[in-house]
């Protein structure tokens, strides 16, 4: 049974990415124990592949490697580094310490720091991109089925968020999804162009190992290739420095921004129809929207949305920045940097996401406030059919026109200053011109959304294929929703 930590015994302070928000796949990927056992990952394949390449490595120093892989004391570890002060060397010393003496020799032969670090991170970039997709495909796939369930619904459409020609709910729902679509597929794309560092010793040169081979250039390149094949991946950076590229930091972080502005936009559009009561998020049966007003129900989950999102927005800037002043092959300022911008960033993103499969997965919907809202607009909307029908019957275009532009003007007026509901439609049926053709069919919304439910079938077909890449995906949800 797991013991729970008392609050007097908690650290000071916790991330509340990690305490409250983040989920625990997204967590371990990139927590200290998933680190060091990738760097341990790494010094094995590199000795594997020296040792097939003929240095003097032993298969006994090896299986002493592989046998300690997990035998892990962090207290350890910190003893070592406040001596060595040098993290990576600390894990090499604890490493050797619980294989074997022999085993100890060749641990990190011919490698620099960033051998494990760069490689390993690499790896969890890797793996967090596959986490986030999860969550995507989810959040796309429940938001299609919410598309094809109220494809027809109308609803009030809004530009400069005035009122503007309909649209039905199921066409909304396909706007998020379109953009959920695009993060996918960016996603998907860079998961398949990020590549190892590899074997590069330390400005690049791969000097160490050349020296190692006795000047074997083909031995080297099997030797990176090895460590490729070892750690999954398709390719290795043809040149480095010391350290990988950033840029392919920027890349991650910008496609992370990106994902968090079409979170944004959704929760944004979720919390102003939760305003109009056309729709609102999932809101549980002893939920609290308010500690003072309890009448209220408040869109949480989507303001906290926006507020995560603004968050990974403001990390974008670091990794270009971090990019333009790495000197030469390399310096150090990057450090400490990456250690908050890469996994902050991936956590909040990830909480971002599973809060979006939260929402999409129980969208509430309001057709009786869609017909509300939509009530005082529809009046106007039926104008132009209205004078069409009657320069169809004979009448004279222009006095039609003038004729509803003069009792829209009396309507709104009226609206404006007494408060009072839409009328025009009483008034155009009292108008001698007009009267005539204003039957109760004008008004039928379905008549003013165009192409509106085609569209989300035409769209929905279209995702089929684009998802179909997916179909394994588990996506799975961890219910974190606090505050």
């Amino acid at each position: 049974m797991k013991r729970v930590m008392s609050p007097a015994r908690r650290p000071a302070y916790t991330s509340p990415l990690a305490s409250r928000y983040a989920t625990a796949g997204m967590l371990e990927n990139f927590g200290d124990r998933r680190r060091a056992l990738l760097w341990r990952d790494l010094w094995i394949a590199l000795a594997e592949g020296e040792r097939a390449l003929g240095l003097p490595i032993t298969s006994a120093q090896i299986d002493a490697l592989k046998a300690a892989r997990e035998t892990l004391d962090f207290e350890r570890v910190v003893a070592l580094e406040a001596e060595l002060r040098h993290d990576v060397m600390a894990h090499v010393h604890h490493f050797g310490e619980v294989s074997s003496p022999e085993a100890a020799k060749i641990i990190h032969l011919g490698a620099t720091s960033c051998f494990v670090t760069d490689n390993a991170e690499l790896v969890m970039i890797k793996r967090g991109l596959e986490l986030l997709m999860d969550r995507l495909y989810t959040a796309i796939t429940q938001l299609a089925a919410f598309a094809r369930e109220h494809r027809a619904l109308a609803c009030q459409a809004y530009t400069h968020f005035q009122p503007a020609q309909l649209t039905t709910v199921g066409k909304r729902a396909c706007l998020w999804i379109q953009d959920l679509a695009l993060d996918l597929e960016t996603l998907a794309a860079l998961q398949r162009r990020m590549p190892l560092r590899g074997v590069k010793g330390t400005t690049g040169t791969q000097a160490s190992f050349l020296a190692l081979f006795e000047g074997d250039h083909q031995k080297v390149r099997e030797l990176d290739e090895h460590v490729r094949k070892a750690m999954g991946f398709e390719r290795v950076v043809a040149v480095s420095g010391q350290t990988y590229t950033r840029k392919l930091d920027a890349w991650v972080l910008s496609a992370l921004a990106d994902i968090a502005s079409t979170a944004a936009k959704f929760a944004v559009d979720m919390r102003l129809l939760a305003h109009k009561r056309e729709l609102d998020e999932p809101f549980g049966s002893r939920q609290i929207g308010s500690s003072a007003m309890a009448y209220k129900r408040n869109p949480m989950r989507s303001e906290r949305i926006c507020g995560l999102a603004r968050f990974v927005h403001s990390l974008a800037t670091s990794p270009h920045q971090t990019h333009a002043t790495q000197w030469f092959e390399r310096t150090l300022d990057d450090s400490a940097n990456r250690r908050l911008v890469l996994t902050e960033g991936f956590l909040a993103t990830d909480a971002i996401l599973n809060l979006v499969v939260d929402v999409t997965a129980g969208i509430v919907v309001h057709p009786a406030m869609i017909r509300a809202n939509m009530a005082d607009e529809l009046p106007f909307m039926a104008t132009e059919n209205i004078i069409m029908r009657g320069t169809q019957a004979g009448g004279n275009r222009q006095e039609l026109h003038e004729s509803v532009r003069r009792l829209s003007l009396e309507a709104v007026a009226r609206m404006k200053q007494e408060g009072a509901r839409n009328d025009l439609l009483e008034r155009m049926k009292a108008d001698a011109q007009l009267g005539p053709h204003v039957t109760d069919d004008v008004i039928e919304p379905a008549r003013y959304v165009g192409r509106s439910p085609e569209q989300v079938d035409d769209f929905l077909t279209q995702l089929k294929a684009q998802l179909a890449p997916h179909e394994r995906r588990a996506g799975r949800f961890s219910p974190r929703v606090r505050v």
